[in-house]
C-alpha cells in the first residue's frame, strides 16, 4: 500500500546553500531536487507517495520512537531513535564544502547511523524517481568500490549511493544494517552529471566536521538581542540556507505546490527569487550584521536586470533566469491530493509596482549600513526609478500577485513613494547624482494621491483605491516611513484588520471572499501578516499585545524551528510552502520591533 507524505510541520530542512532536502520525523527524505533548489526532484513523495521517490531510513522495529534536533546552530539533523533493543542516532546532512565555490559537479547527502546503546537494526528503502517522477532511472551495481555502491542514471543526471548493501525489489532497493553502541554506519548519495565518472567517495568525518563548523561560524556572527533569541537565530539560519552560495539568489521557499488550502488548487512554485522577498530578507540580515550578503545579492540583481530595467521582472530563477513559464505536472498527484502540481510561476509576467520600492529600500539600508557603491550600483537604482516613473500611473497586480483585474493598490502606491523617497535621500544624504527635484515632486504627488484616494470614509487605509477593504500589507506602511505607527489612520487600519482579517488570533492577507484575487477557494491565515501586526503593535505602544502575539507565532514553529507560509488553526497544522523566507524574516523583524519597544519604554 503506497504511503503518502507526512504533515508539513513534520519536516526538517537540510541545506548546503545550493539545494535542500526535507526529512520527515519518520526518517523519510521526501523532497530533494538536484543539483539546485529549482531543479527536478529525485525524491518527490512530498507531492505524492513513496512511488514518486523516497529514501526511508528508520529502525526495523515498528515501535521505535524518534526525537530530533539540529546539531547546534547548523543544518545537520540528529534524530535519536529509541527501541526495545537499544538507542541509535541518525545524522542527516547536505555537506558544505567552503573550498568548492562555484563548483556544482557534485552534491552529497549523508545519512550516518551511530549506535548509542544496545543494538538497533535499521532498514533502508530507496526509491529514486528522477525528473519529478517522470523518469525511472537505470540502476546498476558499481564495481570496484571499497563499500557497496549503486549508480542510477536518467538523462543528464546520475547519483551514486555508497555504503548500504541494497538489493533490487521491483524498482525499490532495500537493505538493512545493525549498529551497536559506538559503531557507525554511513550511507552517502552523491549527485553528478551523468556524462562524468562518479566522484570520489566522500570523507564523511571531515565533511560533517567542516559543515558544522561552517554553519556555526556563520551563526556566531549574528548580532543577537534578548527577544526570542533562539527563534531569531534559527530564522536567520533559514534565510542563509535559502541563499544560493554561488549566485547570491535568495529563494522564497524550497518547495513547490504545498497547498494554501488543503485539497485545493492554490498551489504555487516558490523555488525562485522574488525581488520583494529577497529585498526584505536583506533588510533582516543587514540589521543582524551580514552586509556581505547584501553585496552578493546586489551583484545578482545587476546580472538579472541586465541592460534594461524597464524589462525588470518581479521574480527570476536562481541564476537570474527569466523564463519561468508556469506549467502543470501530471506526474505528481499533489500533496494529499491537492492538485495541480505546478513548476514555474506565472507571476514572472506580472507588473507589481511595489517591487521597485522594496528593492530601493533594501539597497538604501545597505548604504546606511556602510556598503560602498560599486561602479554600476547607483546607475542601476537611477534606472529603476526612471522605469518606475514611466509606469507611474499603471494599475498593478500588487504584493499578493492577484490574478484578477489589476488595481491601484494602496500598498503598491506607498512603495512607489518609498522608492522615490530613497532616491531623494541618496542624493541629499550621500551626495549621489540624480534628478532630485523631479523625484521630490513625484514623491509629493504620490503622497497627496494616497492621502486623497487610499483612505476610506471610516479613516483607515484601503486595500485599493475605490474600495473599503483592508489588506494586511498596509501594516507595512510605517516601516518604510510613510506615516507613523500611531498615525490615526494606522490605528483605524489596525482596528479594521482586527475586525475583518483575524481568525483564531491569526491574520489573513485579505478577504478572499471579496474576489479581488480572481481565484476560487480560500486560504489559511498568513504567518508573515500576523508578524507584521506584531511589529505594528510594538511600534504603536501596544507592547504587551505585540509580545503575546509573537509568543503565539513562535509556538507554531515545529520542533526544529521551521515555519511554513500559512497555518491552519482549525486542524492545527502548517500550510503552504516551507520553510517560507517571508515568515522567517517577518519573525526576525517582529522580535526586533518588540526589543526596540521595550527598550524605548525602559522595560
Amino acid at each position: 500500500m503506497p504511503s503518502g507524505p507526512a504533515d508539513i510541520q513534520d519536516y526538517a530542512l537540510l541545506s548546503d546553500c545550493r539545494t535542500a532536502a526535507l526529512v520527515s520525523r519518520g526518517g523519510d527524505v521526501d523532497w530533494l531536487c538536484l543539483p539546485r533548489f529549482d531543479a527536478p526532484s529525485v525524491f518527490g513523495a512530498l507531492l505524492g507517495d513513496d512511488e514518486h521517490g523516497r529514501w526511508r531510513l528508520r529502525p526495523a522495529a515498528p515501535e521505535a520512537v524518534a526525537e530530533r534536533r539540529y546539531d547546534g546552530d547548523t543544518f545537520t539533523l540528529v534524530t535519536r531513535w529509541t527501541t526495545d533493543t537499544g538507542i541509535a542516532d541518525v545524522y542527516d546532512a547536505l555537506p558544505v564544502d567552503p573550498h568548492r565555490q562555484g563548483d556544482a559537479h557534485r552534491i552529497d547527502l549523508v545519512r550516518r547511523v551511530v549506535g548509542v546503546s544496545g543494538t538497533v537494526e535499521f532498514a533502508h528503502e530507496l526509491r529514486m524517481r528522477f525528473d519529478y517522477a517522470r523518469a525511472l532511472p537505470w540502476v546498476r551495481q558499481h564495481r570496484g568500490e571499497a563499500v557497496p555502491a549503486l549508480v542510477a542514471t536518467a538523462g543528464p543526471d546520475a547519483v551514486i549511493v555508497r555504503g548500504p548493501a541494497l538489493e533490487p525489489d521491483d524498482h525499490v532497493h532495500r537493505g538493512s544494517v545493525t549498529v551497536e553502541a559506538g559503531r557507525t554506519h554511513d550511507a552517502v548519495l552523491t549527485w553528478f552529471p551523468s556524462h562524468r565518472h562518479p566522484p570520489a567517495p566522500l570523507d564523511v568525518d571531515a565533511a560533517l566536521q567542516t559543515t558544522d563548523a561552517w554553519w556555526q561560524e556563520w551563526a556566531d556572527r549574528i548580532r543577537t538581542r534578548d527577544v526570542h533569541c533562539d527563534e531569531v537565530v534559527r530564522s536567520l539560519l533559514v534565510l542563509r540556507a535559502l541563499t544560493h552560495r554561488d549566485t547570491g539568489g535568495i529563494v522564497a521557499a524550497v518547495t513547490t505546490s504545498l497547498p494554501e488550502q488543503f485539497g485545493g488548487a492554490r498551489n504555487w512554485d516558490y523555488r525562485y527569487v522574488w525581488l520583494r522577498d529577497a529585498a526584505l530578507t536583506l533588510g533582516a540580515l543587514i540589521d543582524h550584521g551580514f552586509l556581505g550578503v547584501a553585496e552578493h545579492w546586489r551583484d545578482w540583481l545587476l546580472r538579472a536586470i541586465a541592460g534594461d530595467p524597464g524589462q525588470m521582472q518581479i521574480v527570476y530563477g536562481i541564476g537570474g533566469e527569466r523564463d519561468l513559464v508556469e506549467r502543470e505536472l501530471p506526474s505528481l498527484p499533489g500533496y494529499r491530493g491537492a492538485a495541480p502540481v505546478r513548476v514555474g510561476n506565472g507571476a514572472a509576467g506580472q507588473y507589481q509596482a511595489d517591487v521597485v520600492g522594496e528593492v530601493l529600500v533594501a539597497l538604501h539600508a545597505a548604504r546606511d549600513a556602510g556598503l560602498a557603491e560599486s561602479e554600476f550600483s547607483w546607475p542601476l537604482e537611477r534606472a529603476l526609478l526612471a522605469a518606475a516613473q514611466e509606469r507611474l500611473d499603471e494599475p498593478d497586480q500588487g504584493i499578493w500577485e492577484i490574478r484578477g483585474e489589476p488595481k491601484r493598490f494602496t500598498h503598491s502606491r506607498v512603495m512607489l513613494w518609498a522608492a522615490f523617497d530613497r532616491g531623494v535621500r541618496a542624493v541629499r544624504e550621500y551626495r549621489l547624482t540624480g534628478p532630485v527635484d523631479e523625484w521630490e515632486a513625484t514623491r509629493e504627488r504620490l503622497r497627496a494621491e494616497i492621502d486623497g484616494q487610499g483612505v476610506a470614509a471610516g479613516g483607515w487605509f484601503t486595500q485599493a483605491y475605490g474600495s473599503a477593504e483592508v489588506d494586511a500589507a498596509l501594516l507595512l506602511l510605517p516601516t518604510v516611513g510613510f506615516c507613523a505607527a500611531d498615525d490615526p489612520r494606522m490605528r483605524a487600519t489596525v482596528a479594521e484588520v482586527e475586525r475583518t482579517l483575524i481568525r483564531d488570533g491569526l491574520v489573513h492577507r485579505y478577504r478572499t471572499a471579496s474576489g479581488v484575487d480572481g481565484l476560487d477557494g480560500t486560504e489559511n491565515p498568513f504567518l508573515a501578516c500576523t508578524l507584521w501586526l506584531v511589529a505594528q503593535y510594538a511600534a504603536s505602544g501596544r507592547v504587551d499585545d505585540a509580545a503575546e502575539l509573537l509568543d503565539r507565532v513562535c509556538a507554531l514553529a515545529n520542533d526544529v524551528g521551521m515555519l511554513a507560509e500559512e497555518y491552519d488553526p482549525v486542524q492545527r497544522r502548517h500550510a503552504g510552502n516551507t520553510p517560507q523566507a517571508l515568515s522567517h524574516l517577518a519573525l526576525v523583524r517582529a522580535a526586533d520591533a518588540v526589543h526596540a519597544a521595550r527598550n524605548a519604554a525602559g522595560r
